[in-house]
């Protein structure tokens, strides 16, 4: 088996933009999948079409490989679960060590949606941009986690669906290199510019790293890779 159509999970974040420009390096068809769950950052989803037709004319093949653009409204998230990503509460650790920012069992829910959708629409393969080598320390983003999940899907669906996590082991210096590799200065500073991260939702200000409040857990870890990415790039 050759598998030669993805679903990609695009928010319309760092990490999800990457991982679309990645697929659409790989595979012959790829669509594209979001979630609306009441997400305090909404702003990201605001920002996805623009996003999408200028990597659509940015990328080598796109125009052809680039298919149909989805969106899921899974408010039972927010309705579920009272979190810093969910409503307008203070960011600050949890008891447990964790960032209340965590959403509990968010990832686990959208890669279920999406190979429900991949079901239907044919496609072979998910992607994602989940990481657990620079990020808040959620416990679905793990590789264990993604790799048994997948296992279950498979054997709930009776399908070979295969779910790819471009992004597990790289922290957000290596994020920002693997985005030039794919598509020069051109796809980073689209990347910088045109997606959204930062967990307030803040669009005011565009950073040498992008848009964002610039004191939140992600933008904090993507404005360190991006420094970091200068730094290795910088020369001598």
């Amino acid at each position: 088996m050759n598998p030669s159509r993805a679903l990609v999970l695009f928010s319309g974040g760092q990490d999800s933009a990457t991982c679309l420009a990645w697929a659409l390096s790989r595979f012959d068809h790829v669509e594209t999948l979001a979630f609306d769950y009441g997400q305090r950052h909404a702003v990201e989803l605001q920002v996805r079409p623009a996003l999408l037709e200028r990597m659509r004319t940015l990328l080598p093949g796109a125009v052809a490989t680039l298919g149909e653009d989805h969106l899921i409204a899974l408010p039972l998230m927010a309705d579920m679960s009272e979190t810093a990503l969910t409503a307008d509460v203070e960011i600050a650790l949890r008891a447990d060590g964790l960032p209340n920012t965590f959403v509990p069992g968010r990832n686990l829910l959208f890669l279920t949606v999406a190979a429900m959708l991949a079901y239907r629409r044919g496609l072979d393969v998910l992607v994602g941009g989940m990481c657990e080598t620079d990020y808040s320390g959620y416990p679905d983003c793990r590789d264990d986690t993604i790799k048994t999940l997948n296992n279950a899907l498979n054997l709930g669906m009776a399908t070979s669906l295969r779910i790819d996590t471009p992004l597990m082991k790289l922290d957000k210096a290596a994020t920002w290199k693997l985005a030039h590799d794919l598509g020069g200065q051109a796809l980073v500073d689209l990347i910088r510019s045109g997606t959204h991260t930062c967990y307030l939702g803040e669009r005011g200000e565009l950073h040498a790293w992008g848009y964002g409040c610039g004191v939140c857990p992600a933008c904090e870890l993507r404005a360190r890779g991006y420094e970091q990415y200068l730094a290795s790039t910088a020369q001598p």
